[in-house]
């Protein structure tokens, strides 16, 4: 392997720039003989490869801040800025998501025709169903057969 591609393997798996990589003078001959990624990563691990330090131009005050602000600290009503559900978005995206692979499950297994599909998606996407269960539960109540058996994989999906 390169010299170049051993750097941007190593680049990789530092999180730094191909630019911020370093490989000591008497591991080069090394470097050009690493020819997997393991390789590389077990000559980051003995030192002979590495990253040099981070510029770091952070106020004492703003680390301050920042150590509180992974303590929990400092996210009051004065902090906040935007709505409640605005603040939330995961959740939706991760309940939306999740109801999403049940229909296209259904889907496939052909337990729903593709008009249904479209009516259901549209209802998902507008957040009528708190999860994938009451989805499940509606779709069953709209005459469509699914088993306790397979409601219970989808719900795990």
């Amino acid at each position: 392997m390169s010299i170049s591609l051993t750097k941007r393997i190593a680049a990789r798996e530092l999180g730094r720039g191909e630019s911020k990589v370093r490989i000591k003078t008497d591991a080069v001959a090394d470097a050009k003989r690493a020819l997997t990624a393991d390789d590389v990563r077990a000559m980051i691990g003995s030192g002979k490869i590495y990253a040099i330090k981070e510029k770091s131009n952070m106020s004492f005050r703003a680390k301050a801040v920042r150590a509180k602000k992974a303590k929990g600290r400092r996210r009051g009503p004065g902090s906040r800025r935007g709505t409640v559900k605005a603040r939330q978005s995961v959740d939706y995206k991760k309940r939306v998501r999740g109801q999403r692979r049940v229909l296209s499950a259904l889907k496939s297994d052909r337990s729903i025709d593709n008009p249904t599909f479209k009516r259901f998606y549209r209802l998902v996407k507008g957040g009528s169903f708190a999860s994938k269960g009451s989805l499940i539960s509606h779709i069953r109540s709209t005459g469509i057969e699914i088993s306790e058996e397979r409601a219970k994989q989808l719900r795990h999906l």
